[in-house]
Order: C-alpha cells, then structure tokens, then sequence
C-alpha cells in the first residue's frame, strides 16, 4: 500500500477532517451536498422548466384523480428538483424507472425507480429466518429472481404533503401492476418487494407506516460507513492521490460503488501514513470518522409480499410453488387506488378544513429552503 511522508498525510488527512467538522446532523450534511449540486445545475427557460410539470392543482380532491406510470427519458433531471437526497444516476442490476401523473391534470405527482436489492439485510434474514448463502448458485438465483427494491419512491411536493402522496408510490409498487411489469421485463417471478425510509435514526415513524397488507415494517438496518466527500473535493484528493501512485488510479476503473472504494482507499492510506510517521494528527482524524459514521442512519426497512401467503418458505427454497392468499385481489392496482383514496380523503380533508392545505410547489434549487426531515 502506498505510503505518504508526514507532510502530505497531514495535508490531505486536514481535508478530511475540515470537510466532516462542518456537519452535526445528517441533515446538514444531506443540505450542503445538494445545494452544491443544485448550484451545478443550468437555470430552466421561464416557462419551460421541468417544475412547470409538476402536479399543482390543489382544488383537486383525491377520489376525482387516476394516475398512469410512464418510463420517460426525463426521469433523471426531474427528480433531482424534488428527492432531498442525491440520487444516482446508474445502480448496477435491475432498473425500472417510472415516472407517475395524475392522468385528468397530466401533471407529474411522483418518480419511482425498481432495482436489484442489497444483498445484506439483517432486517431481511431476520424475516427469512437465516442470511443469504451467498456462495449458493441456486440460492442466490432464487433471491435475483423473487426480490426487488424501491430505491427512490419519491412524490413531488406538497403532492406528498396534502394526498399522502408516498403512501401512493409505495402502495403502487406493491401492486400486481408493478410486479407483472417487473417479471415481464427480466423473466423473472417476483414475490417480494423491500425498501427503506431515508431516515431511521433521526425519525420514529416513516411514510411507509400504517400500510398494511402492502407493506410491514421489519426492522432497522445497520449503518457503519461514512457519508461520501463532496465532489469537488473529491476530485482534488483523487487526481492528488494518482499523482502521489505515479498516476495509477487508487481503484480499478472497472470496479462498482468506485467512488466509495477510492474514498476507503484513500482514508487507509492516510491512517496508515499518520501512524508511520507517529504524526499527533493520527488522533483526530480517527475521530473525524467516528463523528462522520455517526451522521448515518439505521433506515426503517419495510417489506411486502405481493399478497403471497409462503413467500418465507418459498424464498428458503423449501416449496416451488407460491400460494395466493385470501386478499391477492387487494394487489391489483385499481385495489391499491381505492385503498390509496379513502386514506387521503380524509388527510386533504382535514388539511382543507384546518386550513393547513400546502399550495406552493416545492422544488430545489441553489437557493432553496427546503426542510430536509419532513
């Protein structure tokens, strides 16, 4: 492994330690990374702008909308105007991406994107009853086959705020709509959906709750990782470090997650290089990291499964054959509609009769003030 003088660990280790001492919450540290990409973001033509898409019809009650998912090639830079969070552009595996409008309006209320799930979940073996054998083809072929993750389930906003929009998302995700698509397009035989909120730690409750049968909550995930360095920084440190390896990149360029890769690569280098050169800085910069992982959350996992009675069974390879439960019918989409309407009814209307009803379309921009933890 590489190993640095005193002079240069203590240099880059200095960035480091500056860039996480900015941040007490996760929220601030989610805030400044979006507005550093919003500011990278070219300003929309008046008028033409993807927010002019958005749903905004607020007069509108609930039980007169239907909706449409649509796969558009807008997907990617329209949800980065609503998700809080940074969303990225490519997840290695699966990937359906759908863009949702209320069909009488032909405004867009929400994004949803599908895609190959996390292979370690202690939620997940918990519910299965034992970790994935990862090292079994037959296993892990079963599990590729039969589960697939919401990674963004995201509604525009106050969209979400006045109709429960995230319960609508969701809700479709677990729909027989959304499971018939999936196995159409990777012939495959879908019985379990998952995914988790974007805060666990920092938040009791989730938009995911009080969604039964299509959804259960099924334990909080681990979190042991550091929050990944901005951009610009990053780049510095990495062009930096390939100077330092006679211009070999620290990670193959082949390789997946290669930005958080290089970043560990890096942070070993450092300690590594601080404690051989027995620098006083090999303290804090442990502790820069201690602070920065407690930035992470354990997130709310939650699970369904698409109205199957044995999917547990199934998934443990111990049964072929999967068994529909007395409510199946309830997965059908014009099901998860109607199920979907009577829950926002009764929110918009008791937001309209409080007179909290939001009116004023929310979306991010370099300037934006938006609450990072609804």
């Amino acid at each position: 492994m590489l190993i640095l003088s005193k002079q240069d660990a203590e240099y880059v280790g200095q960035i480091f330690i500056d860039y996480y001492s900015n941040f007490d919450r996760i929220d601030d540290y989610l805030r400044k990374v979006k507005l550093e990409k919003m500011a990278e973001r070219p300003a929309s033509l008046f008028g033409m702008g993807p927010e002019d898409d958005m749903f905004q019809d607020f007069t509108m009650h609930p039980n007169d909308m239907e909706f449409v998912c649509r796969e558009m090639p807008i997907y990617d830079d329209y949800i980065d105007i609503v998700a809080s969070q940074m969303i990225q552009k490519s997840i290695p595996g699966k990937t359906l991406k759908w863009v949702v409008y209320e069909k009488n309006t032909n405004k867009i209320v929400g994004f949803i994107r599908f895609g190959s799930p996390t292979i370690n979940s202690k939620p997940r073996n918990e519910f299965l009853g034992k970790p994935l054998n990862t090292t079994d083809k037959d296993t892990m072929k079963r599990f590729n086959d039969s589960t697939i993750m919401g990674f963004n389930i995201i509604p525009t906003q106050p969209f979400g705020f006045n109709y429960l929009g995230g319960k609508l998302l969701a809700a479709i995700c677990t729909s027989h709509y959304a499971r018939r698509a999936l196995n159409k397009k990777y012939n495959t035989n879908y019985c379990m959906f998952e995914t988790t909120s974007l805060y666990g730690s920092s938040k009791s409750s989730s938009m995911y709750d009080g969604m039964k049968p299509y959804l259960r909550f099924i334990g909080l995930t681990d979190s042991d990782f550091v929050p990944s360095i901005n951009d610009e920084k990053y780049h510095h440190l990495k062009e930096w470090f390939e100077n330092k390896n006679n211009g070999v990149p620290l990670v193959d360029a082949e390789a997946s997650s290669r930005k958080l890769k290089t970043q560990g690569k890096m942070i070993s280098i450092i300690r590594n290089s601080l404690a051989k050169n027995d620098s006083g800085m090999l303290r804090p910069f442990k502790q820069c990291f201690i602070d920065a992982k407690n930035l992470t959350e354990r997130k709310r996992q939650y699970l369904g499964t698409y109205g199957y009675t044995n999917v547990k069974e199934y998934m443990n390879s111990e049964t072929d054959t999967l068994v529909k439960n007395v409510n199946f019918d309830r997965f059908e989409l014009e099901n998860v509609i109607t199920w979907w309407k009577k829950m926002a009814t009764k929110r918009y209307e008791n937001l309209q009769r409080d007179g909290r009803l939001r009116t004023e379309l929310e979306v991010w921009s370099k300037n934006s003030n938006i609450d990072i933890i609804r």
